[in-house]
């Protein structure tokens, strides 16, 4: 099993918060927490991001994931601007969630709220090698839907 330390940034002011958890044995991610001091009320399509308080030590050769909780996306209309964000190996900032209110009414954040979800994953560099031509496959050059209509 690999190990992500986590840092408070602000351990006094933060210490009634929960570090990132995994909510269920079969959960893919865990859950993080909003670290605002005050709410936040987000109006429709705004963006704001969202402090957690934390830093992380990814190792090399793996990434952390930002991913939208359902339940906010379902109820709020809450989900992560740039779903899913990466958060680099060599990153060792503060953890901020870019969300985006979609629904048509404001949303409140309140301070421990669940806001996103960490899913890490192996993420290999790999050679990047410039060519005239690539070579050919089934599907070829065909783009968005070419592969069939879902039912």
């Amino acid at each position: 099993m690999t190990t992500v330390q986590i840092q408070r940034l602000h351990p006094e002011r933060d210490a009634d918060l929960p570090l990132p958890r995994y909510m269920t044995p079969g959960a893919a991610g865990a859950d993080v927490v909003a670290a605002n001091e005050s709410p936040i009320v987000l109006g429709p399509l705004a963006r704001v991001a969202v402090p957690t308080g934390l830093a992380l030590a990814i190792p090399a050769g793996w990434e952390a994931q930002v991913r939208p909780r359902s339940g906010n996306a379902l109820k709020k209309g809450l989900t992560v601007v740039n779903s899913p964000g990466t958060i680099d190996s060599d990153y060792r900032g503060e953890v901020g969630v870019l969300l985006v209110n979609l629904s048509d009414k404001p949303v409140q954040i309140t301070r421990g709220d669940r806001i996103c979800q960490l899913v890490f994953a192996q993420a290999p560099q790999v050679t990047l090698t410039e060519v005239v031509t690539l070579d050919d496959t089934k599907r070829g050059a065909g783009g968005f839907g070419s592969t069939g209509l879902s039912q």
